[in-house]
């Protein structure tokens, strides 16, 4: 028995991946340690998307093999998107330390790989394996869970690797997402999350075309479920099904992740992405009229090449005129591989942080605005974590895990996993705080 530990860098995509991973290496008789300094052996699933992500995985793989130095483990392996990306060939020779390298859809041959590099042997590298149903061993919390519905994606976003890197869209058949969270929930999931490059895309490739609406239909009928929400839905795939779905259906959070990157018309035909400022504020109309309480979060791109002061003005005004409950934004990243990579940059990076900056200062002040909206409002609140005496934090239909604020809670008798009804008694920037009103949701089970 060798003791194991996972890093997962990236998405909760990748997340995914790596507790399916460890899921069958647990199976496989291997012991897993939340402690690369404890493990005899040290994976690393890496992120390879942009340079930041980049960095930090030749970072982590740099620090994972200090303890190989030392003497504290025998073995690094390194997975994901980096490996895809890059290939084993260029990445062995500026990191020869590492003793195995694996792609992406690695869990098919990950148990058999791991045997064979112990065993002293050089398996060849391999790039894809064949989608299945696997075990996993969950990383986040009992009560939450991420769900992925679909692998790759067959959009053609200019300034994006994902299909270069994971292949075109791959959904997985509806009786194997519902396999899959009727497992969860049995093992005490209430909250579960699904995740795809594109969640709105599902389906397309199958046979029958089942919808992402059609899928949602049948996930909340799932005993122990509380909440269903799901992540990365492109605007151009949102349907009317799906809508209407949300309006019918009480278990789905009333929260869309919609990543617009730009409403500049030419940008985004440059970014080979569709629509306008006028389309774009039409639809944010359109859905807060169909779901008055929608949370709703965006990402932003600044400094695409072309994008002048003009572009970037429309922009700032469109984040001024949305008025988007969460919003992130990041500079663009000439990444060699992608098509944009042929435009010439016309932005500096100082200018291109400049511009986030500006954004940022702006959606702090929406922000903080419509928190105060929410003071003396009741929420439903999943309790996560303790603060101090009677103090604890937790998340509403408004925030999903890691990427979004919290809700401060003042009460006695809370646990974590549980939900409690709270009253919002003020609003910071971007947390709320409120006070448990000892009322039990009628939703509870």
């Amino acid at each position: 028995m060798k003791l194991i530990s996972m890093i997962s860098l990236g998405c909760p995509k990748n997340l995914v991946d790596s507790e399916t991973i460890l899921g069958i290496l647990a199976s496989g008789g291997y012991v897993v340690t939340p402690s690369p300094e404890d493990a005899e052996i040290i994976l690393i699933n890496t992120c390879g998307f942009i340079e930041p992500a980049v960095r930090e995985a030749v970072d982590t793989i740099l620090h994972c093999l200090q303890f190989k130095a030392k003497g504290y483990c025998s073995c690094v392996i390194v997975l994901g998107c980096l490996v895809s990306r890059y290939g084993e060939k260029q990445l062995s020779q500026l990191l020869p330390e590492v003793d195995g390298w694996l792609g992406v859809d690695a869990a098919p041959f990950v148990l058999q790989y791991l045997e064979r590099i112990q065993a002293g042997e050089k398996p060849l590298f391999a790039e894809h394996g064949k989608p299945g149903q696997y075990p996993r061993m969950l990383s986040t919390p009992s009560y939450t869970a991420y769900l992925k519905i679909a692998e790759g994606c067959s959009h053609a976003c200019s300034f994006c690797l994902i299909p270069r890197i994971r292949g075109r869209l791959q959904s997985r058949t509806p009786d194997e997402i519902y396999r899959e969270a009727e497992q969860l929930a049995a093992g005490g999931v209430k909250e579960l999350i699904l995740v795809a490059q594109d969640t709105g895309a599902y389906g397309g490739d199958l046979p029958g075309k089942p919808t992402l609406a059609g899928i949602l239909k049948e996930l909340v009928k799932i005993d122990g479920l509380r909440w269903v929400r799901f992540l990365y839905l492109n605007p151009h795939s949102l349907t009317a099904e799906l809508i209407t779905t949300m309006q019918e259906e009480p278990k789905l959070c009333h929260y869309l992740d919609l990543p617009v990157q730009h409403v500049n018309k030419d940008i985004l035909k440059k970014m080979g992405r569709r629509g306008d400022i006028n389309f774009y504020l039409k639809l944010i109309n359109d859905l807060k009229t169909a779901l008055p309480d929608l949370a709703l979060r965006t990402t932003l791109m600044v400094g695409y090449p072309g994008e002048d002061r003009k572009s970037f003005q429309e922009l700032h005004d469109f984040v001024s005129l949305a008025e988007f409950d969460r919003l992130g934004v990041f500079p663009y990243y000439h990444e060699q591989g992608a098509r944009s990579f042929r435009y010439p940059e016309t932005v500096s990076y100082i200018e291109k942080r400049k511009r986030a900056r500006e954004i940022m200062r702006l959606q702090r002040k929406i922000s903080r605005r419509k928190n105060q909206e929410l003071v003396g409002r009741n929420l439903e609140v999943l309790i996560e974590n303790s603060l101090g005496k009677d103090v604890w934090w937790g998340r509403s239909y408004r925030d999903s895990p890691d990427i979004d604020p919290r809700v401060i809670v003042k009460g006695r008798d809370l646990n974590p996993g549980t939900f409690a009804q709270v009253q919002v008694t003020r609003a910071a920037t971007y947390d709320l705080i409120g006070i448990h009103t000892g009322n039990r949701s009628s939703r509870d089970y």
